[in-house]
């Protein structure tokens, strides 16, 4: 359910750039409305075709590219978390956005030495595929006093190039976990292959689904499946995802391709 929009969250902050205009058009405040309700529409019939309650996901919108002023004009449409894969991009508009409560989330692969800047200003990493990471994460969230919600990232299609641990190094990545208290492990996440037949995507879901059913029994936290994006979101809640990860469907296509944010 999505809240009122405040007057004063109704006006870009900035002129409308030509790249503005080409992506959302003369006015994006209608633009990002019509979409996210088509997405509201496509999840609830996609929920209502897996006789699933509404309420069972979350979505998660993904902002990378998207200025910091429209983004404000999606806080004024209801949307209250944002998703990023690059911390320099996500830092830079939690900046800009300081007036506005968002829970910020870090979607992408993560280089150690980004590792600080996530525990300082992040709700949630979606990517945690190693131990020395989590080690790095861990210790920055002691320093800023602070927890960090984390999704386990598994590669379900065996791509190579892409990043994630395998399923046979879930068990015991997740019992090491331990290790870092300052860390709490909510679920796992994947990529799945990219194609537009849903069939050939379906396998990576239903994967995942399967690993969180097995992982549950030792680590009950671990409950939330992150998975599916614009091209295949609804297959991912039909084969039981929790939180899906939307960024074109919303706020238009981007300008790079999909290969300069996710390897494969």
């Amino acid at each position: 359910m999505y809240v009122a929009r405040p007057a004063e969250l109704t006006e870009p902050s900035a002129q409308l750039s030509p790249e503005d205009l080409l992506r959302f058009g003369a006015d994006p405040l209608a633009t990002l409305g019509a979409n996210l309700a088509s997405v509201e529409a496509r999840i609830a019939s996609a929920c209502a075709r897996s006789g699933r309650d509404r309420a069972s996901v979350h979505l998660l919108p993904i902002t990378k590219t998207v200025p910091a002023h429209i983004l404000r004009l999606a806080y004024g449409v209801g949307l209250r978390c944002f998703g990023e894969n690059k911390v320099q991009e996500a830092m830079k508009k939690c900046e800009a956005l300081t007036d506005l409560a968002i829970d910020w989330s870090i979607v992408g692969h993560l280089q150690s030495n980004k590792a600080k800047h996530v525990a300082r200003f992040a709700h949630a990493f979606h990517a945690l595929d190693s131990l020395p990471l989590a080690r790095l994460l861990n210790a920055r969230a002691v320093r800023e006093g602070r927890d960090l919600d984390v999704y386990i990232q598994i590669n379900t299609s065996g791509q190579v190039s892409k990043f994630g641990l395998s399923p046979e190094a879930l068990l015991p990545f997740v019992a090491s976990l331990a290790d870092f208290p300052h860390l709490r492990p909510r679920g796992l996440m994947t990529i799945a292959l990219m194609s537009a037949e849903s069939e050939e995507v379906r396998p990576c879901f239903a994967m995942l689904r399967r690993l969180r059913d097995e992982t549950a029994a030792r680590a009950p936290a671990i409950r939330e499946l992150s998975m599916g994006m614009s091209g295949d979101f609804e297959t991912a809640i039909e084969e039981g995802a929790t939180i899906v990860r939307v960024g074109q469907a919303i706020f238009g296509r981007r300008s790079l391709p999909d290969s300069h944010y996710w390897p494969g």
